[in-house]
């Protein structure tokens, strides 16, 4: 069985929310969220996140009716028909040049998760033995965490740290990461923006999560901690619980 709650908010800075987020638990089996970050200008960020959300979950439910196509499959087809989307919108609208979204989604089946990311949206899986980040950034400061131009700690307060190299809509073709994480009873599956990740620490994540409260009260936890320390960007998180 599993459980799932979702918010978002545009923090103590921003003017308008660019975040969208989607979630839905259509059967004690069967799980969906996604979360996008737009960006692009004052109007196109918030378009951008928009039809990349709808269009998204719109493939994503056709595809229900085709028992054959795998999850991954399911997941990549989906974000090329958003991308595609968003991608035409940018060409076609002068005021949406140059837009584009982040995306992290999961399909939850029974006891497996399915994940894609583009950007620097996070999913994070969590127990009772720790917090570990599924996901890789599509970032600049990724990118030099990798070679061992600086440590994570330092990523974090980084001034690039918010430059990505990979988003949807921005090319007329995308490559999206996926991910596969098997759950047990008690895991925990949390995808996020960067308006939470960049104010949380993993550890801080972990214990609000597992030692904070009810699951149920998660979400607005996190996002009250955000707002407590200035929220300069959109929060968004959804989480899900194994039941």
């Amino acid at each position: 069985m599993i459980n799932a709650w979702g918010i978002t908010d545009k923090g103590v800075v921003r003017t308008q929310n660019q975040d969208g987020y989607y979630l839905d638990v259509p059967s004690e089996h069967l799980a969906v969220g996604v979360v996008c970050d737009g960006m692009g200008g004052a109007k196109a960020g918030n378009i951008a996140s928009l039809i990349a959300v709808e269009t998204f979950v719109d493939t994503l439910q056709r595809a229900q009716g085709d028992p054959d196509t795998p999850p991954p499959a399911v997941l990549s087809q989906a974000a090329e028909e958003a991308n595609e989307a968003v991608y035409r919108r940018a060409c076609s609208d002068p005021d949406c040049f140059g837009m584009g979204t982040t995306m992290v989604a999961a399909l939850v089946v029974e006891q497996t998760a399915y994940l894609l990311n583009i950007g620097d949206s996070r999913a994070y899986h969590i127990n009772q033995d720790g917090i570990v980040r599924l996901t890789r950034d599509h970032s600049v400061v990724e990118d030099m965490v990798a070679r061992g131009d600086i440590t994570p700690e330092e990523a974090r307060t980084h001034p690039r740290k918010n430059l990505i190299t990979r988003a949807l809509g921005a090319e007329e073709h995308i490559r999206a990461d996926l991910y596969e994480k098997e759950l047990q009873s008690g895991d925990f599956l949390l995808l996020c923006s960067d308006g939470l990740s960049n104010i949380l620490s993993d550890q801080e994540l972990l214990y609000e999560v597992i030692h904070g409260g009810e699951p149920s009260g998660c979400c607005q936890r996190l996002l009250d901690i955000t707002i407590s320390r200035g929220a300069p960007d959109n929060v968004t998180a959804v989480l899900f619980q194994i039941l």
